[in-house]
């Protein structure tokens, strides 16, 4: 395909100029009616109602022309070629001109030929028959589709004579008026053309530029630029089109936060269990490898490690959607005195093999909330794990829910040195670790801060206090926040 031709159906394909022939062709439309309205509808009512005004004017006189003498009123021809604007002709019976009357006023036919060539006109017509033979008749003379004249015979008595009167309606003043409207048409025509195009041509400029913007935010947004966004203001479909690229901007923000979220908490959270895995894995293979009751332990451990692996990965996925908005809650009313029970029971392994006593205090009857019970349920499992590690042997832990009058207060406690306070904001960051560990290391390593978006996520609030001798993780459900 040649240069020409490639630049040609680049121009075509511009949606800018499919609209501004589009908007063209309506006007173009518009024009072509108005001509056919004014040549066929307009122009045909302005001669038919010229005819009927001739009509109307002369079935007022036509029973004096028909039975009298028209040489009895003196005013009655001169009346008539007025009322008819044209030309009124007397013929004798032997079809010979007699008299032409112009406008009121005799006509010399010797010395204006011009007017002899209208009755000639007529001699050489069908209607002269109409003429000998004394008969009425009416015709209308076209010229190229114009109605020049509007003629009407008849047969009247003139002196005691037998004549013949013909009355001819000149329509040159009606098609002067309408080639004048034409010709305002036609200017008209070609300034509506000319206006139409300049507006057109502005009004799809306009059109097409959001859609230019939007085109060009994609683009960003394709090229990986996640924080372009349609700088448009507009109420309309375009308006929720650029709305719609702005979300799925906010969108890819969310997804590529979550990407980064795991690549840095999987590269961070699990090189420590994968590196333990591996070193018990070589110790297994190299060193105690015919030693049954190493090689178990050491195999144990390795399982257990791998487990808690697997659970780290599954909170780190939970935490990563959390932390960019890409997680979506599943709210329900639960029992949260069912949800505490439960993890504590789960937990009752884990402080026996350390010699720690674990209490649950519950009140009477339910406490239903409105929550996720799956994400509550690791609230509270993190919150144990926490204070298991932080707890010394044969100290104890309280598991606590209390009823409130604004809704409901779930603690943890476990007995141990307080956190200084400049520490327990940090502690529900990620990656932090406490210099006051117990020694164990229950859970993921990223408790607190999965607790810390999960309750967000919920709107409850949280803390840590410090009150007899117990450290207390805490959180509050407020019954106003009930869906």
């Amino acid at each position: 395909m040649s240069t020409s031709n490639k630049s040609k159906n680049h121009f075509f394909s511009k949606m800018s100029v499919r609209l501004w022939f589009i908007m063209m062709a309506v006007v173009l439309f518009t024009i072509v009616l108005m001509w056919i309205v004014q040549v066929f509808v307009l122009e045909s009512n302005y001669a038919d109602m010229a005819v009927g005004e001739i009509k109307n004017q002369l079935e007022t006189v036509r029973e004096e022309l028909t039975t009298g003498d028209l040489a009895d009123n003196g005013e009655l021809l001169s009346y008539l070629s007025k009322i008819i604007n044209g030309k009124l002709m007397l013929v004798d019976k032997n079809g010979s001109l007699i008299e032409i009357y112009s406008y009121g006023h005799t006509l010399n036919m010797e010395e204006d030929m011009s007017n002899v060539s209208v009755w000639e006109d007529i001699e050489n017509s069908d209607v002269y028959e109409n003429v000998l033979a004394r008969q009425t008749y009416s015709r209308e003379v076209r010229e190229n589709s114009h109605l020049e004249s509007y003629e009407i015979g008849l047969p009247a008595v003139y002196n005691g004579e037998e004549v013949y009167l013909i009355l001819r309606q000149s329509f040159s003043e009606l098609n002067q008026v309408l080639g004048m409207n034409r010709r305002q048409l036609i200017a008209f025509s070609i300034l509506l053309t000319l206006v139409s195009a300049v507006i057109a041509a502005v009004l799809s400029r306009r059109f097409i530029k959001p859609v230019r913007i939007i085109k060009d935010t994609v683009d960003e947004l394709a090229r990986g630029n996640l924080q372009a966004e349609p700088d448009i203001a507009l109420h309309d479909e375009v308006g929720q089109l650029a709305e719609s690229v702005r979300e799925l901007g906010q969108a890819l923000q969310r997804v590529d936060a979550l990407r980064k979220e795991l690549i840095a908490n999987v590269s961070h959270e699990l090189r420590s269990p994968l590196s333990l895995i591996g070193g018990y894995a070589e110790m297994v293979r190299d060193i105690h490898w015919k030693d049954e009751e190493k090689r178990q332990e050491d195999l144990n451990l390795i399982i257990k490690e791998a487990n808690r692996m697997s659970e780290m990965v599954s909170d780190i996925l939970d935490y990563s959607q959390l932390q960019a908005g890409y997680l979506q809650l599943r709210k329900d009313w639960y029992n949260l005195c069912e949800i505490l029970e439960s993890e504590v029971m789960l937990c009752e392994q884990s402080v026996a093999k350390n010699h720690i006593k674990i209490t649950l205090s519950l009140p009477q009857g339910e406490a239903m909330a409105y929550v996720d019970a799956l994400k509550i349920s690791q609230v509270i499992r993190n919150l144990l794990y926490n204070a298991i590690n932080h707890t010394q042997d044969g100290e104890s832990i309280v598991a606590e829910l209390k009823e409130e009058q604004e809704g409901f207060y779930v603690a943890v406690k476990n007995v141990g040195d307080p956190i200084p306070e400049e520490e327990r904001s940090l502690i529900w960051e990620r990656y932090h670790r406490s210099q006051h560990q117990g020694g164990r290391n229950e859970g993921t390593g990223l408790g607190l801060s999965i607790v810390s978006t999960i309750l967000k996520a919920h709107g409850m609030d949280y803390g840590v206090d410090y009150e007899d001798k117990m450290t207390v993780f805490w959180f509050r459900y407020r019954k106003k926040q009930d869906v």
